[in-house]
């Protein structure tokens, strides 16, 4: 336990312990003391790296945004078909919920809910992170189109907004009905959808 603690940093292992509280109990009802107690990190220490929570939680979306971006950018460049593409997409953006119990299904929704509107930065960070995913979609739908992997007769902006608000409802079903069949009946009849 020493050996693995001492090899990550208190500011990592308090990003690390704040990421856990307001994923899975909440930014608002999550305390400093509370990440204080957990982290066996400081409060000065603490403050040291993040001048406020809203800091930490800034540093949290963008670890977030960061570790799905360069998971998507992975898929994107492999050598699949488009479809391949599409389904692998989906359960990027679908596979952490497996694992992590976040309070709103997903840890951008549960952020972006949870932060007040004083906290525009961070809703602003994710704002623009959905903006991006809707793009790479409509990529990969107009290069489905033009290599004849999709039906040519999709309305690629729209049939991107769907695809996208559609993931993120089926992760928020999916944790407020307990039914993970929910989102991999999504992958199936988007599979289906698309051809």
């Amino acid at each position: 336990m020493t050996n693995k603690r001492s090899s990550i940093s208190n500011k990592d292992i308090v990003l690390q312990t704040a990421s856990t509280l307001f994923l899975t109990k909440g930014f608002q009802v999550t305390s400093m003391d509370e990440i204080v107690a957990l982290s066996k990190v400081s409060k000065t220490n603490i403050y040291y790296h993040y001048k406020s929570k809203e800091e930490l939680l800034l540093a949290i979306v963008d670890q977030l945004i960061s570790r799905y971006e360069e998971r998507i950018s992975r898929t994107l460049t492999q050598d699949m078909s488009i479809p391949a593409k599409m389904e692998r997409l989906f359960r990027i953006l679908m596979e952490d919920n497996e694992q992590i119990d976040y309070v709103g299904g997903c840890p951008f929704l549960t952020l972006y809910t949870q932060t007040s509107h004083s906290s525009s930065e961070a809703r602003a960070k994710i704002k623009a992170f959905f903006d991006k995913q809707l793009q790479v979609v409509e990529k990969l739908l107009e290069e489905g189109m033009e290599k004849k992997e999709l039906s040519r007769n999709l309305p690629v902006h729209e049939t991107a907004a769907l695809i996208v608000t559609s993931i993120e409802g089926a992760l928020f079903l999916t944790k407020a009905t307990n039914n993970p069949m929910l989102a991999q009946n999504l992958i199936q009849a988007f599979a289906s959808m698309l051809k």
